[in-house]
């Protein structure tokens, strides 16, 4: 295991103190037909559109694909109608130069039940590209797509592949060509590659891809019939795959559940779930924000306290040019910082459950102002409800 370092934890607790952001709510979801429950953040066009999906909602209740104006005007781009159609997508969106969507869907979703990758035009034209099996080609995928300049997409499924050491599979990395042919890059076997990535993958300039496993590593970590506490890897164009990182569970940090953001030397900065400062529950730790060098040495920039500053980092992080990142965190009805590479943290709004919204869960977008967008699971219309979450989620702004 590589030498981790933590930043003074003290310091950053004691600079959680809110700051004054204002708040715009840009729509407030109603279920029906706009949508439920946006579980994953936004991605932003060139006149200043949004672009997400919602888990559930829509038509039949199967989530959506949505847009939404800088004004706040909201269009439904599709509704999910579930098998054989996709259902129910978890994550991010990506945007190619024609404006066509593409994005991942979980349970209940695709010919087999097993998730799918889709394709939304920007007239709202629907095509599922690829339906997994839950056999050797994966099933499950939570994460995101990423795309290359020959239209291929990358991704990851939580279950499925080839490793025996989880019961469903330990997951894979697939490609998808242009035909909408899979290959999987590589299967997880459980040990001290990783096993169960849930999140999107990044990509460098020579085509390797970057990720983490919520899952195996370093069996110190047990959550039933699942060990270790994750990993972060590379996989590379030609399917080698190396754990550059093991999670232990302690200061450190352990499962990783977002998508890692890459700057331009190389470094990897990204959240955990758990792990931390251990007198913290749930229920090992409130997590961590950390960064990972290509030399494969991490610091901790952050450990939560489960105070001021939160719990459970779920969404990934954005960056400003200074360095600065930004990210959410829940505890309560969430909250929104800002954390410097020394690691100061500053909460810059905290949701109070009402008309504002609560429980950010997907990362963060930045515009050139400094303003802050994205999503709440609930708060809202508090009329609205979804598994027992109170209010079906709203579309933010934070202005400085």
């Amino acid at each position: 295991m590589l030498a981790v370092v933590l930043v003074s934890e003290v310091a950053a607790t004691q600079s959680a103190q809110a700051q004054a952001y204002k708040e715009t709510v840009l729509h407030s979801f109603t279920g029906s037909p706009d949508g439920a429950s946006p579980w994953a953040g936004l991605i932003r066009d060139k006149a200043g559109n949004f672009y997400g999906t919602t888990h559930d909602g829509g038509g039949p209740g199967q989530g959506t694909v949505f847009k939404v104006t800088a004004n706040g005007k909201e269009t439904v781009l599709y509704s999910f109608r579930a098998y054989p159609d996709a259902a129910h997508p978890e994550a991010v969106l990506i945007r190619d130069a024609a404006g066509d969507l593409f994005g991942t869907t979980t349970y209940y979703g695709g010919a087999y039940l097993w998730g799918a990758v889709f394709k939304v035009t920007k007239t709202g034209k629907e095509t599922v590209l690829y339906s997994f099996t839950g056999g050797t080609d994966g099933g499950y995928p939570t994460g995101g797509v990423t795309r290359d300049a020959a239209g291929n997409l990358y991704g990851t499924t939580v279950d499925g592949g080839e490793g025996s050491e989880c019961y469903y599979g330990c997951g894979t990395v697939f490609k998808l060509d242009a035909t909408c042919k899979e290959t999987v890059l590589h299967s997880f076997t459980g040990g001290k590659d990783g096993a169960s990535p849930a999140a999107g993958l990044v990509r460098d300039s020579v085509g390797d891809v970057y990720g983490t496993t919520y899952y195996g590593g370093n069996a110190t970590c047990n959550k039933g019939e699942n060990s270790g506490c994750g990993t972060v890897f590379k996989v590379t164009q030609s399917g080698k795959e190396t754990p550059l990182y093991t999670f232990t569970g302690g200061t450190d940090g352990a499962y990783p559940y977002a998508d890692l953001l890459m700057d331009a030397k190389g470094d990897l900065f990204g959240t955990t779930s758990e792990g931390g400062d251990l007198n913290c529950t749930p229920p090992y730790g409130c997590g961590t924000v950390f960064k990972l060098t290509k030399a494969g040495k991490l610091t901790v920039l952050h450990s939560f306290t489960g105070k001021a500053d939160g719990a459970v980092p779920n969404g990934g992080l954005t960056r400003d040019a200074a360095g600065n990142l930004y990210g959410a965190s829940g505890g309560g009805n969430g909250r929104v910082f800002k954390l410097t590479q020394a690691g100061k943290l500053t909460v810059l709004y905290s949701f109070t459950g009402g008309a504002d919204g609560a429980g950010p869960n997907g990362g963060l977008i930045r515009d050139a102002a400094g303003n802050l967008y994205g999503t709440t699971m609930g708060g809202g219309d508090l009329n609205c409800s979804v598994n027992e979450i109170l209010g079906c989620g709203v579309v933010f702004k934070l202005t400085p």
